[in-house]
């Protein structure tokens, strides 16, 4: 890992307290709330035209796609070093306290050419009252110790559950509420499960399902009074009871790729879905009937915002995000699937403070307005030159700073209003 000076690790441990870690933090993939909305304020407006301030650079990292949880005064990411996932903690002025192995890589599983491309780890780990956890792409599910990395537990996913090896990896983010982990092996002895956190022991785990399963990972809502567990197969879209595992309903939605790496956004009991691949998007209307069970209708869909894997997210009335096969950065009206906007480009992105972040595939990050007339982009700069591949680790903000992943390396710039 590479350090920042003394002088500069010295002012930033200094200011610690009042930066990221501090509070809530964002604690797990898409944050607190698992909506990719940041309730930051007080942020710069404007960049410089050289962009923020860097504050480090943390190296050796491996290599992947997980972003970053930042909680409890720690920074966490998962990458792939020679065969082996691992998952590193790094403290909040970027200096590694531990890394730590969890499973076999995908890419070292597989002998096919086409692998190469798209080798690194997927999954972002979660922070939860002390400890780490995170699901490794052939299905290694471990629980480590915050401060030190000492295991608590482990559970081999694929093997427990009986499920097939997805062909790009597991990619699933997993989702923690309260004692219960929630996660999709795919398996015929579980397909979505849940384990207790504190020992990693089944709960319960949902069978009956033999789709493919998705890359995406699910979110808790309430969905017509009914508190769900929604997610994507790769060819459904499917909700669960989070009490017991009882497939509440689905509904056709995939690709010919079998590809779905998009989570469901739900508001006011609408439950929205995306994938790339020619699938497009679709609002549904999920409702019970007059005994208790549900039927699902389709409200509108498009082939426009067909999101890859970079996100889409929810402000107020609109959907903000990227397309596929139809590239660009797209703003849709929620209720009706209109379009606001589109500009040429495609990326990840995140919200804070009224802007959007968007990062796209090269590494130029825009500051973008976040308003439903036009695209605005404030300010732009690309992040240091160097790794492999593309840039496809979604960005976060958390505590006055923009966390930006590519490769093996992560960059911290300090984006607080001065």
């Amino acid at each position: 890992m590479r350090r920042p000076d003394h002088l500069l690790c010295a002012l930033l441990c200094a200011a610690s307290l009042a930066v990221a870690g501090t509070e809530n933090g964002w604690p797990c993939y898409h944050g607190p709330n698992r909506d990719n909305i940041s309730t930051e304020k007080g942020l710069l407006a404007r960049w410089p035209e050289e962009g923020p301030k860097l504050l480090w650079t943390a190296s050796g990292l491996g290599y992947g796609y997980s972003t970053v949880a930042v909680a409890e005064g720690r920074i966490v990411t998962a990458g792939v070093i020679g065969a082996a996932t691992h998952v590193t903690a790094l403290d909040l002025s970027g200096a590694a306290v531990w890394q730590k192995p969890n499973g076999r890589s995908w890419e070292a599983s597989s002998s096919q050419p086409w692998a190469v491309p798209y080798a690194g780890a997927r999954g972002t780990p979660a922070i939860d009252k002390g400890v780490v956890y995170h699901m490794a792409e052939m299905g290694t599910l471990r629980a480590f110790a915050l401060d030190t990395g000492e295991e608590r537990w482990c559970v081999e996913l694929l093997e427990v559950f009986e499920g097939e090896r997805p062909k790009y990896g597991l990619s699933e983010s997993v989702l923690i509420q309260g004692n219960r982990l929630y996660c999709c092996p795919g398996g015929k002895k579980g397909y979505m499960v849940a384990l207790d956190t504190r020992s990693g022991e089944t709960l319960w785990a949902s069978t009956g399902l033999d789709d493919p399963v998705g890359y995406c990972s699910p979110v808790m809502a309430s969905i017509d009074s009914v508190e769900s567990l929604v997610t994507m197969s790769a060819r459904r879209v499917l909700a669960f009871s989070p009490e017991d595992g009882r497939l509440l309903w689905q509904h056709a939605f995939g690709n010919p790729r079998d590809n779905s790496a998009t989570d469901v956004i739900v508001h006011e009991g609408l439950v929205y879905v995306s994938a790339g691949y020619g699938a497009g998007s679709m609002l549904l209307r999920p409702r019970r009937d007059a005994e208790g069970r549900f039927t699902v209708e389709e409200v509108w869909r498009t082939h426009l915002l067909d999101n890859h894997h970079g996100g889409v997210l929810r402000v107020g009335a609109h959907l903000y995000g990227s397309g596929h096969e139809a590239r660009g950065w797209f703003c849709l009206e929620f209720m009706t699937g209109r379009v606001m906007w589109q500009v040429p480009g495609k990326g990840a992105l995140t919200f804070a403070d009224g802007r959007l972040y968007c990062v796209d595939e090269r590494g130029r990050v825009s500051l973008v307005d976040c308003t439903p007339q036009k695209w605005d982009a404030v300010s732009s700069f690309s992040v240091p030159s160097g790794g492999k591949g593309m840039v496809w680790a979604h960005p976060v903000v958390c505590g006055g700073r923009l966390y930006v992943r590519h490769s093996d390396t992560l960059f911290a710039y300090d984006i607080k209003g001065k």
